[in-house]
């Protein structure tokens, strides 16, 4: 109710703002838990709000103050290194405002100067993320002027930069070119008084009235009959973000779309008539065809950027000319869930896809679940995990129900290989470290054998297990303890045989661990097939260790090639990569 108001009356987000503050200033009294969750709250998704509608005497009280309760012992830090150097600092920003002040009286430029006030949160992540310290920020010591005109803006940087050196890559003019909630200013860094850096702001009075209050400045001159472009502009940001995706949109949902659409990183994309397209750092041409219209996104089948014919996924950039070819019916993919292929940035054209699927026949998708589980689990070569495990692991009180979801986009590729992977580990696994580029295949470090110390021990070629499948182990003469698969065909053989010699092994807990993998590719023949395998397989930074291809009367080929991966997770990734090139039948583990 509260989002269906505020979309009819944005004014009240303003008023959901302050008593989120409200709520926050009060947290001192109220448990630590309950202060976290406040504050975890209003830093993901209340904080960046303000900052998308400009109004930042809200944003900045909202940031220190979740700063407060969610790393207290940061906030006590950089509050103390404020604290400690405060005499000096304000003696220092006095003598620079007088200096500034007694030139731009030389210029005939009507100002007022004054020192910025600093904010702890804004200090922290300006030092995590130059990686500097805080003696090294140059903007501790900061001024702000504020002029009449926008003339007067620019004849008083002049005299700033008359007055002392700027530094190099510290200069910014938001007035030319607003950052995308309207925010316009002069910025700029210079070495003052006793050579030491000092930050200026230079705006006019209007822009600083914006820049504080946001939207809000606006609703009087709205409210006495006067258009303004700013205000609506954000108004309509603000109802397309907070109307629905769709009916079935659960909550997790609209929070990962809101978080996604509120922050700052853009990409402006072209259509083929030149009209702008604003969408999401890292979105592909299928999100444009979504953003255009939904059903150009369902019938979508290929795209052109800059007149090449690109892949779906392929991330745009700006100025981009994006041209979408589309089909006669709509046929969403389901592979455009998974966001590990990155078909789709946006989390609400993602629920558009999953709103197309929910709206097929119940019995379609159940046929359609199925066969989807059924392929992963061949495609990952996984026979120890069976259907209960899995009805248990996505709390479905049935397999009709858990088809169902899988058909429906509700439980997608990614969440069943992770499913796999928990229920097919014995122990918790390594925690995933980068891969030494010149690992061997067949380096076992890491198995733990019951009952002995260090053992020579090889990988079974029969069946080369990978994490975190259970394993045993069977002792070889002359080389040592084999590891198999428990499930292997000739596992079973030398235990029926000789089941004294089976030993129990699991896997050890040393992180820099390749495994090898047979994988089967079946494809129409083509130009350049064996070359887009292996191209995924480079970007993926995955080592291949043989390759042999072979190609029958039909036109139809085989590319069987070992390589190592960290675990089924890894492996999952990438035969669906290799899946979704052209030509391609199947990928599977051999």
């Amino acid at each position: 109710m509260m989002l269906l108001a505020i979309v009819t009356d944005p004014r009240l987000l303003l008023v959901k703002l302050a008593a989120q503050l409200a709520q926050l200033r009060a947290c001192r009294h109220a448990p630590p838990r309950e202060c976290e969750r406040v504050a975890l709250e209003t830093r993901e998704i209340y904080a960046p709000l303000a900052n998308r509608l400009g109004v930042w005497q809200l944003k900045w009280e909202l940031e220190d103050l979740a700063f407060r309760y969610l790393e207290p012992e940061n906030y006590k830090r950089v509050a103390g290194w404020l604290a400690a150097k405060r005499a000096d600092r304000e003696r220092y920003i006095a003598k620079v405002i007088a200096i500034i002040e007694a030139e731009l009286a030389k210029a005939n430029i009507r100002g007022e100067v004054a020192g910025r006030p600093k904010h702890l949160y804004s200090i922290w992540r300006k030092m995590q993320r130059k990686g500097v310290s805080f003696e090294q920020l140059y903007d501790l010591r900061a001024v702000r002027i504020l002029v009449d005109t926008v003339a007067d803006c620019y004849a008083a940087l002049g005299v700033v930069h008359g007055l002392w050196p700027y530094i190099p890559g510290e200069f910014d003019d938001y007035i030319a070119t607003p950052k995308d909630n309207l925010y316009r200013s002069l910025h700029t860094a210079v070495i003052g008084p006793e050579k030491l850096p000092v930050e200026v702001q230079i705006r006019t009075r209007e822009m600083h009235e914006h820049a504080e209050l946001g939207v809000a400045a606006h609703w009087r001159y709205k409210e006495g009959g006067r258009t303004d472009p700013a205000y609506e502009q954000k108004i309509v940001w603000l109802r397309q973000i907070l109307e629905p995706a769709d009916r079935g949109e659960s909550a997790g949902d609209f929070l990962e779309r809101v978080r996604a659409e509120i922050f700052e990183d853009r990409v402006y994309a072209l259509s083929p008539r030149g009209e702008v397209i604003d969408l999401p750092r890292g979105a592909t041409p299928l999100d444009y065809a979504y953003h255009v219209h939904t059903d150009l996104g369902h019938r979508c089948r290929g795209a052109k950027v800059n007149g090449r014919m690109v892949p779906l996924n392929q991330p745009l950039a700006n100025g981009d000319q994006v041209e979408i070819i589309t089909g006669k019916q709509p046929n969403p993919s389901r592979d455009w869930l998974v966001p590990s292929l990155g078909y789709l940035a946006s989390p609400r054209n993602r629920a558009k896809v999953r709103a197309w699927f929910r709206k097929l026949d119940e019995e379609q998708n159940r046929a359609q679940g199925r066969q989807i589980l059924e392929r992963e689990l061949q495609r990952l070569g996984v026979h120890s995990v069976t259907l209960p495990e899995l009805i248990s692991e996505f709390r479905c009180e049935n397999a009709e129900q858990l088809y169902q979801a899988i058909g429906e986009g509700d439980i997608n590729l990614a969440q069943i290989t992770g499913a796999v992977q928990r229920r097919a580990r014995a122990q918790e696994l390594p925690s995933p470290v980068p891969r030494r580029p010149a690992a061997a295949p067949d380096d076992t470090a890491g198995i733990k054998i019951e009952g002995v110390g260090d053992l020579l021990s090889t990988f079974a070629r029969c069946c080369h297990p990978v994490p975190p499948e259970e394993i045993a182990g069977y002792i070889t003469v002359g080389r040592g303890v084999t590891v198999h698969r428990r499930d292997c065909a000739n596992l079973h053989r030398l235990e029926e045989r000789s089941p004294e010699r089976v030993i129990a092994v699991e896997w050890g807990t040393r992180g820099e661990r390749a495994f090898a993998v047979n994988i089967n590719v079946r494809a129409f023949d083509r130009r350049g097939l064996v070359r887009d395998i292996s191209a995924v397989l480079a970007d993926s930074k995955i080592n291949i260790h043989a390759m042999n291809t072979a190609t029958y009367r039909d036109g139809i080929a085989d590319v069987n090639f070992k390589i190592t991966v960290r675990d089924l997770e890894e492996l999952s990734r990438v035969l669906a990569r290799i899946q979704g090139l052209p030509n391609v039948l199947s990928a599977r583990r051999a």
